[in-house]
């Protein structure tokens, strides 16, 4: 009996014998689809070749492509647990041609495989064509010998395939198995057809056409091939069931979350088994491409499959967290053919328990509310949408799980009742909002966060994607498009464009419209809007026109986010550094990380001193060098923190929050918790290993305000840049010093020294001059007496201010007994300095003479005491005329 695994490979070595080419499966959330949540079909990645977008070095290819369908309008995740062939997530393997083989190679490809590869009996297979398409009738019948009443002509859509509205289209064969009477049923397009007898497995899609808006078709000139067959129905009949979840891999599935629980796999928990197996590889395999749990968007969607799961193994009476005991199951079984899901393992694990342990501790009140609810109802009365808005709201349980908990007792909910409590919340919110002081024009982006939701961020795990545009907004108003030259702001339901928050600036970029990519937009900015729910990219319009609904693919401005994400991890490298040299008081007071550099502030006292600077970037690049992986894990803020997470100044957190760690510590210096070195609460980009950010330079220490100090630095090419200008700095010294480069200190402070003693030299013989009276001095310098009084005054010239009180003192050695008034012409200004003897002062203060002074000299005030006083004018034109004042004040 073939293994699922068995048939995956079989399938693929078949279409590489056949020339394909197998490429692996593209992740679960798309790239190239914006209108898709999740991926679900082989074809997804493969969307832009068919269409003609993109190009591609083969023109055959086969996939066993991992799908989701648990949101929008491919859901099944009310039916999953209860029915046989129902999942969330489920392989779809497909062989594809673009524009190289068709019908007459696609029909013989998969009667091949199945009778002869799989060997099918042929007996037990019919198929289905759509009721025009003669050609592919034919093919069936010189192929496989399929009489006329085993080809069905179906003249519905469901033989006819459609990318769109508009776009590449065509009809469907589509081949069934016939399980046998045993089952009830009938085949396709008999009122039977929904029963379990005939079970539809490979469907074979002929992009024969080009429909345009009007409705017309064109046969298209590279006509091309897109095939499914999920693969759990194949090994279903290949195994001898009708089940799927009686399969090798979901038994195996099924069998450990029995072991686990202790219960028993085929008992009255049966459907909590199935929808267990089921959900834990659609949680696995989404947290493995990069989803994680929230409140909005994909990880919405997440959170309810994990919750669900969750509730189910509740009922099975499991007592602690038991999803993540289930993963390495997961992984013997699907790990080889999908790599990724060993790599994520850890990840996927703490992810499962935290999000059991946190859902267990409100699922017990949430039920009992619930039970509390019912019990006052009549027997068949379905539960107020107010109480089931209320386990949502109190409790976060998701409507479908409410309903998922009531359909067991037969029960369902007033959907009504909840939409009104939900909208009413919506306006109590609105009207909070309103008086929360926002500017009035940012109302527009609160209505465009209550329609369309929050922006689903991308940038976590790609620069690069495809994105929907919800709005265009143009001088604070809603626009229908915005074309060449004009700028604005577009939303779109998905992005990989960072918007400014947590001290990193928004990322920049381009949008090119799908239709015509010589439409295109420079994005000029990214900020979060809407209370941080919506991401609006400003723009300018570099040609053409976009529109409202038009499909863009998105580019990050790839060096610039190197570099911002670089001087991100640097700041929490910093951090930690910081702390450990400074003390735990360290704490963030701001930051700003920015492409060509970065930015820290922090609590501290007082200026850092050279060698703890130094030890600061000394630590912070041997973390760089020891290129650890950059970590990140979601939790609630309460559980980040017990385990001894660094909070960001200044940011907002929610329920969940992201946790960053980076560096495998060494010591016992503080931080951190165990062996990781730097561990903070983090909304950011970083880098992949600490190795990415490339060097760490400091470009000193200054106050950022009252016991804030604040470093700037640079990473990577600008730190690179930055060492580079300093060495030819130092060269181009140490050559006019004419000393090597390592003796240019010693030079520099020796020629310091030299300056120091001959400006010293040059201050002593200005004021020998002064005194003497020489070198151009007026005035003259010989006393006079006035009121009894002996008093000298002099207009100096190149002598500075500082030099004025040791020769006010000699004079005043000169005189014994009298005052001095000195004015100093210092190029433009004028200094003045006044001096009275000690037996003097009680009578006579040198403050007066200075202010009288002054204020002919075009200066205010003037102070020191009574002995010594200085002052300053604007001009020494009018000396005279101070020293005449000056004077005025000695004649009383």
């Amino acid at each position: 009996m073939p293994t699922l695994n068995d048939i995956r490979s079989t399938f693929l070595n078949y279409f590489e014998k056949q020339d394909h080419e197998v490429v692996p499966s593209s992740p679960l959330v798309p790239r190239n689809d914006p209108t898709l949540m999740f991926v679900n079909s082989g074809m997804v990645q493969f969307k832009n070749l068919f269409t003609g977008v993109e190009h591609r070095d083969y023109q055959r290819a086969a996939t066993a492509q991992k799908c989701v369908r648990a949101g929008g309008k491919h859901n099944d995740l009310d039916n999953v647990g209860y029915t046989a062939r129902h999942h969330t997530f489920f392989e779809m393997l497909g062989n594809f041609s673009f524009g190289d083989y068709f019908k007459s190679e696609a029909i013989p490809y998969a009667w091949e495989l199945l009778t002869k590869e799989f060997d099918i009996p042929k007996d037990r297979l019919l198929v289905t064509v759509y009721h025009t398409d003669d050609e592919a009738a034919e093919i069936w019948k010189k192929v496989a010998g399929l009489p006329d009443d085993r080809i069905i002509r179906i003249a519905t859509n469901d033989n006819f395939w459609m990318m769109g509205p508009t776009g590449p289209c065509g009809p469907c064969t589509e081949i069934f198995f016939d399980h046998g009477d045993k089952y009830w049923g009938g085949p396709p397009g008999t009122p039977e057809e929904d029963g379990d007898r005939f079970v539809e497995i490979w469907n074979l899609v002929f992009m024969q056409y080009q429909q345009f808006e009007d409705g017309t078709r064109t046969e298209l000139s590279a006509q091309s091939i897109d095939t499914g067959m999920g693969i759990e129905r194949v090994a279903a009949l290949l195994q001898g069931t009708n089940d799927n979840y009686a399969t090798d891999l979901m038994r195996s599935l099924i069998e450990a979350s029995a072991d686990v629980s202790s219960t028993y796999p085929d008992g009255p928990g049966k459907t909590h088994h199935r929808v267990i197996a089921d959900h834990l590889r659609s949680t696995s395999f989404l947290i493995a491409d990069g989803v994680m749990p929230s409140n909005d968007g994909r990880g919405y969607v997440l959170r309810r499959i994990m919750r669900r799961a969750m509730r189910h193994a509740h009922l099975l009476g499991a007592q602690d967290p038991m999803m993540y005991k289930l993963v390495p199951a997961l992984v013997r079984q699907m790990g080889a053919a999908y790599p990724e899901l060993g790599r994520a393992q850890p990840l996927i694990e703490e992810t499962l328990r935290l999000e059991e342990t946190r859902f267990k501790q409100t699922l017990d009140r949430g039920l009992k509310l619930l039970d509390d609810e019912l019990g006052g109802l009549p027997e068949d009365a379905p539960l107020p949408g107010a109480a089931a808005f209320k386990l949502y709201d109190t409790y976060g349980f998701p409507l479908d799980l409410t309903q998922d908990a009531l359909r067991e007792k037969g029960r369902n909910v007033d959907t009504a009742g909840f939409d009104t409590a939900m909208a009413d919340q919506k306006a109590k919110a609105r009207a909070a909002w309103s008086g929360s002081g926002e500017a009035a024009d940012a109302a527009i982006w609160f209505d465009l966060a209550e329609t369309h939701g929050a922006t689903d961020f991308l940038g976590y795990d790609t620069e690069t994607a495809e994105g929907q545009i919800l709005a265009l907004i143009k001088d604070g108003a809603e626009v229908n498009s915005l074309s060449t030259g004009e700028s604005g702001w577009v939303v779109l339901n998905q992005t990989p464009f960072y918007g400014e928050a947590g001290g990193q600036v928004g990322d920049t970029g381009w949008l090119r419209r799908l239709a015509n990519e010589d439409d295109q937009a420079e994005v000029t900015d990214t900020h979060r809007m809407g209370g941080g729910k919506v991401f609006a990219h400003h723009v300018t319009i570099q040609g053409g026109t976009f529109g409202k609904n038009d499909a863009v693919q998105l580019e990050v401005d790839h060096r610039r986010r190197t570099s911002i994400r670089a001087n991100h991890s640097a700041t929490h490298l910093l951090h930690e550094a910081l702390r450990r040299a400074l003390g735990d008081h360290v704490v963030q007071r701001g930051s700003l990380n920015a492409p060509d550099r970065l930015r820290f502030d922090f609590s501290h006292g007082k200026a850092l001193t050279l060698e703890e600077l130094n030890q600061v970037e000394a630590e912070v690049n041997d973390y760089i060098r020891q290129n650890a992986t950059v970590d990140t894990r979601i939790m609630t803020p309460d559980d980040a923190r017990n385990i001894g997470a660094q909070a960001l100044f200044g940011e907002k957190y929610g329920d969940e929050v992201r946790v960053v760690s980076m560096g495998k510590r060494s010591g016992s210096g503080k931080g951190g918790t165990g062996d990781t070195y730097s561990l903070e609460l983090c909304g950011g980009t970083h880098v992949a290993r600490t190795g990415d950010i490339g060097v760490f330079v400091t470009m000193g220490d200054s106050a950022s305000s009252a016991g804030v100090r604040r470093i700037e630095a640079l990473t990577g090419a600008e730190a690179f840049a930055y060492l580079s200008q300093q060495d030819h700095r130092l060269a181009e010294t140490a050559l006019e010093l004419k000393a090597q480069a390592a003796d240019v200190p010693a030079r520099v402070r020796a020629l310091l020294d030299e300056r120091k003693a001959l400006s010293n030299e040059v201050a002593q013989l200005r004021r020998e001059l002064a005194m003497s009276g020489g070198a151009g001095q007026t005035g003259g310098a010989e006393s006079r007496e006035i009121n009894g009084v002996k008093f000298m005054a002099q207009v100096l010239s190149g002598v500075s201010g500082k030099d004025l009180p040791p020769l006010i003192d000699a004079h005043k050695s000169q005189l014994g007994s009298g005052a001095v008034l000195l004015i100093a012409d210092t190029g433009g200004k004028a200094a003045v300095a006044a001096g009275v003897t000690p037996d003097l002062t009680a009578t006579l203060s040198a403050v007066d003479l200075v202010k009288a002074a002054v204020a002919e000299l075009g200066g205010k005030g003037g102070g020191g005491r009574p002995d010594m006083a200085q002052g300053g004018g604007a001009s020494a034109e009018n000396a005279q005329s101070a020293i005449k004042a000056a004077e005025a004040v000695l004649g009383g």
